[in-house]
């Protein structure tokens, strides 16, 4: 997909190397494997089947109809090559809705920055273009890419709770206030 063609496909964020734009059911082959793979998925309770893969981008154009954003499909602007997604949604952390930024990059392109680069982009956007005061990021503690990236996202770790699904989850958050000092 050449960049023109992609400029019309909804482009929400554009980084240095990556456009995030809205999701589309075209997306799905792409995301299958990165969603299905189960190396990147290890942190999940399984990967994902087809039909998972599907009510994922049906769940995430919902999000964004529903509350103006979603997970966005993340793109490498030199290639037009779809690498994985990262975006905000809300999420049921310790029993409370909080906003939260959420990624995951297809594992080829792991340790190149790309999750880092994206997440920044999604906690500026979120800052800019929405009232929330505080955004989260939560991952079973086991899984230290996440957390990682929560901390290069300027985020520190506020809590840490028992959890089914993850056997203990760690949520790390940053403020407004945090992220003007950012700048």
């Amino acid at each position: 997909m050449d960049n023109k063609k992609l400029r019309n496909n909804k482009i929400v964020i554009e980084t240095e190397r990556l456009f995030l734009r809205k999701y589309t059911f075209d997306d799905f082959n792409a995301l299958f494997e990165i969603l299905s793979d189960s190396e990147t998925m290890q942190h999940y309770p399984a990967p994902f089947d087809e039909q998972r893969t599907k009510k994922w981008i049906a769940w995430n154009i919902e999000n964004y109809e529903k509350y103006g954003f979603e997970l966005w499909a993340v793109v490498l602007k030199e290639s037009g090559e779809f690498i994985g997604d990262c975006g905000i949604t809300m999420q049921n952390i310790d029993n409370e809705l909080f906003p939260e930024i959420g990624y995951h990059i297809h594992k080829k392109y792991w340790r190149r920055g790309f999750a880092k680069e994206a997440s920044c982009a999604v906690r500026d956007w979120v800052f800019c273009n929405t009232k929330y005061d505080i955004i989260y990021s939560y991952m079973k503690y086991t899984n230290i890419a996440s957390y990682s990236t929560a901390l290069a996202n300027g985020m520190k770790k506020v809590k840490e709770y028992p959890d089914e699904k993850n056997g203990i989850s760690y949520v790390y958050a940053i403020k407004r206030e945090e992220w003007e000092n950012l700048k």
